[in-house]
């Protein structure tokens, strides 16, 4: 079993390599990105298919919550610090006009069961880092973990990129001290990207929100600090079978992996896992080993077919205008009158180890839990996994690929049948035996209070039909990590479904 190095220090007797033999010790200035298949490689071979245990990480965690004091209060809206509604539209904004305002939106589509309302949403532009550092130490490639707390967090820290700043942060609007590690993506110290990509957040809740997801090499001996420690990639996947413990820009982060491994490598990938397991057919699908029953062509042409057909028509609106739509403003909250979707309320954070150590600020709490499942098939001998195209308020491209369900059921109690979200009770019914994934995760805490999902993958028999559902098409999950490197295509609940699919064929000791 491999022990986890915390002393980078330790590590440096002797230059990296990469797995063609290639030194990188007098490359520390090259920010070239290399072929993805390479990067792919040494993420899925760099640990030896060792099992792994999480004991040790997991009790880094609970010392480190418990060092970092975290307090969260709610409050009215006229009491929050530098925060108020604006007398021209009523949104509710930061004094310095940075961070994030809650603003109406209008918002009218041909799909759906709601076609044409007005919501509060999250209007943040700003372009923010999710990075992650990796690093090897004695050929195995390890990644740069933070114990983050967040305001909304259930479980107040979790583990978390090693770069998470908005621009508003990492520029100092907040007056606080340096984002730690910035310089290793913004190109003022050397570093190798190996991945490098602009995805969506939520879309439900935030307007056209994007951040750059970014992995970056690093060479330097890297200083020492509580909140970070080195995990191997095994291990940080391992993470991802435990409840509300990788939050969500790590997820995502890790989802923009690339894992079509080099072809002369792929049977050393394969070899880890038992022949014909669950585990070793989803590892085979990732890497790109099987046919799929959809070429990436017809793909594409699915996708662009179902933009330029749909009408999706954004409108911001006057915050005051949400009323029309069964919303109701109080000075203590925002919420719907029927109890449902989300609220918006205050609340002041005290914490002992962020840039800042007081703040206020908006936070967004969904109404009820949503359930957001993959439904996998074997088709030619390749497991598929069933997407769909979804839709949502704030999107940037009118529709992005979403997982097989993707809902908070409880909105739905009152929808008219046809209008029921495709699958939704297949996977509320569906015998343990066909599930392969089941674990609770929550989204971004800086921005949501508690929010908690539940994240499924499960397997189908071959006589599924999923031929009544248009909008869905099957996918390998090499196809789905192929547009991971692309923009726009993949919703960031589908990335974390396919960080959560990797913890799958990820072997763990406890």
């Amino acid at each position: 079993m491999r022990v986890l190095i915390d002393n980078a220090r330790r590590q440096q007797a002797e230059p990296s390599t990469t797995p063609q033999g290639e030194s990188m010790g007098d490359r520390t200035g090259d920010r070239t990105i290399p072929e993805s298949s390479q990067t792919a490689t040494r993420f899925l071979l760099g640990d030896g298919g060792i099992p792994t245990a999480t004991a040790e990480t997991h009790d880094w965690l609970t010392r480190n919550g418990a060092e970092q004091r975290l307090e969260v209060a709610r409050v009215p809206f006229s009491a929050m610090d530098r925060w108020s509604f604006q007398p021209e539209d009523g949104r509710l904004a930061h004094e310095s006009g940075r961070f994030f305002s809650i603003e109406g939106l209008h918002v009218r589509t041909n799909f759906g069961w709601r076609r044409d309302w007005i919501q509060p949403i999250i209007v943040q532009p700003e372009i923010g880092f999710l990075g992650l550092i990796v690093k090897e130490f004695d050929g195995v490639l390890h990644v740069l973990a933070q114990a983050k707390a967040e305001p909304g967090n259930i479980n107040a820290v979790q583990l978390s990129p090693t770069l998470q700043a908005t621009r508003s942060n990492y520029t100092g609007v907040h007056r606080g001290s340096k984002v730690r590690f910035i310089e290793y993506f913004n190109g003022t110290r050397p570093s190798r990207i190996l991945v490098d990509v602009l995805q969506s957040e939520q879309g439900a809740w935030f307007l056209r929100k994007r951040n750059r997801n970014m992995v970056v090499e690093v060479f330097d001996d890297l200083p020492e600090h509580p909140n970070f420690r080195w995990l191997t990639v095994a291990q940080l996947r391992a993470m991802l079978h435990h409840d509300n413990v990788v939050n969500m820009d790590l997820r995502t982060v890790l989802a923009c992996v690339p894992t079509a491994v080099e072809r002369d490598r792929a049977d050393d990938v394969l070899a880890r896992l038992p022949e014909g397991s669950f585990q070793a057919r989803l590892l085979h699908s990732f890497i790109g080993a099987g046919t799929p029953a959809n070429n990436m062509n017809s793909l594409l042409s699915w996708i662009s077919d179902v933009r330029a057909r749909r009408e999706f028509v954004q409108r911001g609106r006057p915050l005051p205008d949400i009323e029309r739509s069964g919303w109701i403003r109080r000075d203590d909250g925002i919420e719907h009158e029927e109890k449902k979707y989300f609220d918006v309320f205050g609340v002041t954070v005290a914490t002992s180890d962020r840039e800042v150590n007081s703040w206020m600020q908006p936070l967004l709490s969904p109404a009820n839990n949503g359930l957001l499942a993959l439904l996998v098939k074997d088709i030619g001998g390749t497991l598929h996994a069933l997407v769909q195209l979804r839709t949502e308020a704030g999107g940037m491209d009118v529709a992005e690929l979403a997982p097989t369900v993707h809902c908070q059921p409880d909105n739905y109690a009152d929808a008219p049948e046809e209008f029921r979200p495709a699958y939704v009770d297949y996977v509320l019914n569906v015998p343990r035996s066909q599930v392969r994934y089941d674990a609770w995760h929550s989204e971004e805490g800086g921005r949501f209070y508690r929010n908690e999902n539940r994240y499924m993958l499960i397997e189908v028999p071959a006589d599924f039909d999923a031929s009544a559902a248009p909008d869905h098409r099957w996918m390998t999950f090499d196809q789905i990590t192929y547009l991971l490197g692309h923009s726009h295509y993949v919703n960031i609940q589908l990335r974390s479904i396919i960080a959560c699919a990797s913890a799958v064929y990820t072997r763990t000791a406890g």
